[in-house]
């Protein structure tokens, strides 16, 4: 959970997957892997190892026709070509998870012995190198159940960067694991706005080369974070040029390991990046305040964004003189409201001094954002 003012900051870093532990081994039989590989190819082995070791998965190399307890307690086999007559021919029954590996594409009997073994798929390496690291991440990864939610400006100004921001902290303190990512590269940074911008971690620029399925574990302990909020920011400089493949992929990997994933939307940038980045959005949040032209801006950022998303709703900041009621705000935009909300008083200087937004449970933005997550916004739980 954030704490108080000295809230613990977690640096950032790479994650390895864990070497097996030394010691006496216990008795056979083993206990069962999750990914076996069975090969007495010693380079067909080693290509095995390599593609487990990017797709931080443990595997277990066999260099015979497996037992019984070995085939059937694996989630995911790869049975080598040279050892597949073999396992064909053998008792075995039957079994779902099987891929079958070679490293020669010209061998027409692999095929054959593919359906005998009742193969999913035949792997030609190195071709289909990138398909099995997949593969073997979808093995041990967790399907995605995340819920993700966007919150976007209905016009400039209009605090949904804070709003963002102050979703994620107090969900963050209230137990979840959450990743808060910045879509707006002209923004200034969310980072800044929480006080890590001089936290060690991956920034946008460093992953623009993410692409396909990603170990989630690694997405989250790569970035810097408050607790159990990482945060995937642009940093300072030029902005780079991040494809829409790397965002797609970071992004649906942190699905996989997050119960809430809050993206900060800008109303206008590049398209594909947007589509990116919105495409497993369950709930769009458009932050509009209580006055009339921002209304009038905010019903065609709606106008633009009503069918790219399954469900919109207002969120409308009352600011003390505005005279339109938060219901005429969300009848004007055509929009059902969520909430409307007071101004935080002193919230610039707080974010000045590299206080998190939110983090102060009696202010209204932090009463704001515990009343959307409990009642519109709540946080999916991960299986233990």
């Amino acid at each position: 959970m954030i704490g108080g003012r000295h809230h613990r900051i977690v640096t950032g870093g790479s994650r390895r997957p864990g070497d097996e532990a030394g010691g006496t081994q216990p008795p056979n039989p083993r206990p069962p892997a999750a990914v076996v590989g069975m090969t007495a190819d010693p380079a067909l082995a080693d290509a095995v190892r390599r593609l487990a070791a990017a797709a931080a998965v443990d595997v277990r190399i066999v260099d015979r026709c497996p037992d019984v307890a070995t085939w059937q307690g694996c989630e995911l086999a790869l049975v080598g070509s040279d050892l597949a007559r073999t396992m064909a021919s053998s008792r075995l029954s039957r079994r779902r998870g099987v891929v079958l590996v070679t490293r020669r594409s010209d061998d027409d009997d692999v095929w054959q012995l593919a359906v005998a073994l009742g193969a999913e798929q035949v792997a030609v390496l190195p071709h289909a190198d990138a398909w099995l690291v997949d593969r073997l991440a979808a093995t041990v990864e967790l399907p995605s159940t995340a819920r993700v939610v966007a919150v976007m400006g209905g016009c400039g100004g209009a605090g949904a960067s804070v709003l963002a921001a102050g979703l994620a902290v107090a969900a963050a303190d209230s137990g979840h694991r959450v990743l808060l990512a910045d879509l707006d590269p002209l923004g200034g940074g969310l980072d800044l706005a929480l006080g890590i911008d001089a936290v060690p971690g991956l920034r946008w620029p460093d992953l623009a080369a993410a692409r396909g399925r990603l170990p989630s574990s690694s997405v989250h302990d790569s970035l810097p974070r408050l607790d159990d909020l990482a945060v995937v920011a642009w940093g300072r400089g030029n902005p780079a040029s991040v494809p829409a493949a790397a965002v797609e992929a970071v992004l649906r990997s942190a699905a996989r390991s997050h119960d809430l994933v809050v993206l900060d939307l800008p109303r206008a940038g590049d398209d594909r990046l947007l589509a990116a980045a919105s495409r497993d959005v369950q709930e769009l949040v458009l932050v509009v305040p209580a006055r009339l032209r921002s209304a009038a801006a905010a019903a065609e950022v709606v106008a633009r964004w009503r069918d790219r998303v399954p469900s919109m709703a207002a969120v409308v900041r009352r600011a003390p003189g505005d005279r339109l009621s938060a219901r005429a705000v969300a009848d004007a935009v055509q929009l059902p409201l969520m909430l409307w909300m007071r101004d935080e008083p002193r919230l610039d200087g707080l974010l000045d001094r590299g206080e998190p937004p939110a983090l102060r449970r009696a202010g209204p933005l932090r009463r704001a954002c515990d009343q959307l997550l409990a009642s519109h916004l709540r946080p999916a739980h991960r299986a233990a």
